[in-house]
């Protein structure tokens, strides 16, 4: 293979490359603004912004249910009672990390979301938290989430 066509082929590669990887953190971006998007306006009392996210086809764990929530109509019956109730006066998303394999992405983080007891008083509270989104048809739907509690002092 000639000189410039092995130099023109390098480049292409690099290119190439540089591309897959810009493409991969812009998906990742979204990935988070997405999580960060629906915890803002829960933090206001508003969980439409989960429901909004999420596929129809959505499971659901967190420390406060007995078993796991299948499907986005559990979901709605799940947290549109809350609407209203939820306030959250700031959180930090900490260490969010976007894994992806093809038209699904994995984000894991943490969560401290700082708050209110009804009593007035101030509350902390720390999160593990797993969301699953998949692309369908070019759009991306959270189609598992899994919180847990962080360990006291962690």
């Amino acid at each position: 293979m000639p000189e410039t066509a092995l130099a023109l082929l390098l480049v292409a590669l690099n290119v190439a490359s540089f591309a897959a990887h810009a493409l991969s953190a812009t998906q990742s971006d979204t990935i988070v603004a997405m999580e960060r998007t629906a915890l803002d306006r829960w933090g206001k009392g508003d969980p439409q912004g989960y429901l909004d996210i999420y596929g129809p086809d959505v499971t659901y764990f967190d420390p406060m249910q007995s078993k796991r929530v299948d499907g986005l109509e559990a979901m709605r019956a799940l947290l549109v009672p809350l609407t209203g109730k939820i306030k959250i006066d700031r959180y930090e998303m900490l260490d969010p990390k976007v894994q992806q394999h093809g038209d699904v992405s994995i984000l894991t983080f943490n969560l401290v979301s700082h708050g209110r007891t009804p009593a007035g008083e101030a509350m902390v509270v720390r999160w593990n938290a797993t969301a699953v989104y998949a692309r369908r048809s070019g759009k991306w739907q959270l189609i598992h989430h899994h919180w847990s509690f962080t360990k006291p002092g962690a």
